[in-house]
């Protein structure tokens, strides 16, 4: 089977981690144990998840013209990750995320976007080539919305499939979701898009008819520890979550989505993609930290041998 091809457009962040015992209320200070770095990024996150578990990946986006942004372009390079559109912006920083993770593996996140938010449309044209001989187009919104948009149109011009990770949630036209083969939320997501909080399978059933009545043809909402949901072609599948033990739910969504893409690209069914999807996320729950927690395609292969919990 050729090596299938994922052209991922988003952000780069360097993640500074700090664990936590609880995760701050309004106004209370709360004190950390262990602070580390990480690289980070929806976009770059999906890059490796997509990479790990089997493409053949090119990055674009934009990094600062600080020691963030020359290590986030280092960590593409070790991933094998094709990175020449991935631009560097002088006199501007690097995204930073500021993460707290609580003891059970959530988590709260703050991302400065620095240079993601200077990302332009002409750019995009000039990538345009590269999202055309891609399978697949992984989209954010980490990334300025006419980037987004532009980048779905070219793709749909090239019969490139299109999946859209609506994070972090902001209200969308119809168009751009219409736009997506596949519009993929976590549940706060998809209740901010919907109004609609996925509390157990019923009220999920809901929030993806909500959303797909705003415009969505397919949809897929990740549930945390309960699994997914994915309506395609008119019908519900409920995939079950894996029974892991969970240190970190940090990127567990973006390897989710890039294990997701690279079942799809490799012409497996929805929901078999959405199974390779929830393995991959179960796994980096179980690893500290965004790129590190992020599984190798032997690693998604040897969970999906076994049974769901």
């Amino acid at each position: 089977m050729p090596q299938p091809r994922i052209c991922v457009i988003g952000s780069l962040n360097m993640d500074l981690v700090v664990q936590a015992p609880t995760l701050p209320a309004p106004g209370q200070t709360v004190l950390g144990g262990p602070f580390a770095t990480f690289p980070g990024g929806k976009g770059a996150n999906q890059a490796v998840a997509a990479a790990r578990a089997g493409a053949d990946v090119h990055m674009v986006g934009a990094v600062g013209d600080d020691g963030y942004g020359e290590a986030l372009r280092a960590g593409l390079a070790r991933e094998r990750i094709e990175h020449a559109k991935v631009l560097r912006r002088d006199g501007v920083s690097s995204g930073v995320a500021l993460i707290a993770v609580a003891p059970d593996g959530q988590n709260t996140i703050i991302v400065a976007p620095g240079a993601n938010a200077s990302l332009m449309v002409e750019e995009i044209d000039r990538a345009s080539g590269i999202i055309a001989e891609a399978d697949a187009l992984l989209l954010q919104l980490e990334v300025p919305l006419p980037v987004i948009a532009r980048a779905a149109n070219h793709a749909r011009q090239a019969s490139t499939l299109v999946i859209l990770n609506p994070a972090p949630a902001q209200p969308l036209p119809r168009e751009m979701l219409a736009a997506a083969d596949f519009v993929v939320p976590n549940e706060t997501e998809v209740a901010a898009l919907t109004g609609v909080l996925p509390v157990d399978w019923s009220s999920a059933e809901v929030a993806v008819q909500r959303l797909v009545e705003a415009g969505a043809r397919s949809v897929l909402v990740t549930l945390g520890s309960r699994g997914a949901l994915l309506w395609h072609n008119g019908q519900a599948h409920q995939q079950p979550a894996f029974n892991v033990r969970a240190l970190d739910a940090t990127a567990a969504g973006d390897a989710f989505l890039g294990a997701f893409a690279v079942a799809l690209a490799e012409g497996q069914p929805a929901a078999e993609a959405a199974r390779w999807g929830a393995a991959a996320g179960a796994l980096a729950a179980t690893v500290t930290g965004a790129q590190p927690s992020l599984p190798s395609r032997e690693k998604i292969l040897s969970l999906l041998a076994s049974p769901p919990g």
